[in-house]
């Protein structure tokens, strides 16, 4: 039976994967523990610099995930840095980030403090976002989004997209693997994409759009309890869209009510789900306190990845970021599993 622990306050959640996906990424080495090595390895707190909790959260859930960890303590980053195909289109503050970055993690995996600052990358990120310098409660996963997005941006290469034969058969058009002409080791390990497919609701006609996504943003279908399962199912069932919401129909050459139903077409490495606990009707806003239920391992996608998508891979959770307060305020905490010890 899977073991399940319930979020009594989550904003979202990191899933690794268990099964490779060889043909969608490149994988990354993880290097082997080594008995040699303190059992605190990676078990290193961080200073709060006033208000800087929701910073703190993501930067242990991101110092948790072992590929992560491997890229940036080899030093292969500074290679990235150096070989850019394009180095006069890199920003100093965009490699200052990647670099302090680095530096923090450095700390806190192989240094010998038991709590180190994070002031220099609070710094060099602030540089590019004045809010995050200034002592103000802040949302986590905004938050997160923007560091992918910095690092990212530092450390991708260009590529030219390459032609690709035609591929018979709708649902092969629909699904077939995006091509970006921009990598990183953020794009390898974070990046998933997902098919959506629109049926105009008169002419019965289908399209198809890809969307790629770093965090999938679920709704909560209950005010009480529910499982993570619960919260997948009703992000991927089919819509309705009507009245204001209708999409123009390129057939019809007008505006009709069409149905749209969501699939995974690249699973990403490790996949980030945010929780949408903060709920707006009108001019009523409230956080919702359902319990949630989600496995710590073997969390199978299968049901919503596209049919021709022959891998199912399962993933194992490695960090949670709580949130406990309200839309006024409150408090950002993390739980995060350590790959060498296997402790949370």
């Amino acid at each position: 039976m899977t073991s399940q622990r319930s979020l009594p306050a989550d904003d979202f959640g990191i899933y690794y994967v268990l099964a490779e996906c060889t043909d969608y990424y490149d994988t990354l080495p993880v290097k082997e523990a080594d008995g040699s090595q303190p059992c605190s390895q990676g078990v290193t707190g961080l200073r709060n610099l006033g208000n800087t909790c929701y910073m703190n959260a993501i930067l242990q859930c991101l110092c948790s995930i072992s590929p992560l960890v491997e890229y940036f303590l080899s030093g292969k980053y500074i290679t990235a840095l150096q070989n850019k195909t394009y180095p006069f289109l890199l920003p100093s503050d965009c490699s200052e980030v990647a670099t302090a970055f680095a530096y923090l993690m450095t700390d806190m995996w192989l240094g010998d403090s038991d709590c180190v600052s994070p002031e220099i990358f609070q710094s060099a990120l602030g540089n590019l976002y004045p809010a995050f310098t200034k002592k103000t409660q802040q949302d986590a996963q905004e938050f997160l989004i923007y560091v992918l997005n910095e690092l990212h941006e530092a450390l991708k290469k260009y590529h030219y997209p390459r032609r690709r034969s035609h591929e018979k058969g709708s649902a092969q058009r629909c699904c077939r693997k995006w091509i970006t002409t921009e990598t990183s080791v953020i794009t390898q390990l974070f990046e998933g994409q997902l098919n959506y497919s629109i049926v105009c609701l008169k002419c019965e006609k289908c399209t198809y759009k890809n969307e790629v996504f770093t965090v999938l943003s679920l709704p909560i279908p209950s005010e009480y309890e529910c499982s993570l399962q619960d919260c997948l199912q009703c992000f991927f069932q089919q819509d309705t869209l009507t009245w204001n919401n209708q999409i123009h129909c390129s057939f019809c050459e007008t505006k009709q009510e069409t149905a749209v139903r969501a699939g995974i077409s690249k699973a990403p490495k490790i996949i980030i789900f945010h929780l949408k606990r903060f709920d707006i009707q009108g001019t009523t806003k409230r956080k919702l306190r359902t319990d949630i239920h989600y496995p710590l391992t073997n969390l199978d996608l299968t049901p919503y990845i596209c049919p021709i998508f022959r891998k199912y891979p399962k993933y194992n959770l490695c960090a949670v970021v709580n949130h406990f307060g309200d839309l006024d305020g409150g408090h950002y905490t993390a739980f995060c599993k350590n790959s060498f010890t296997q402790a949370w």
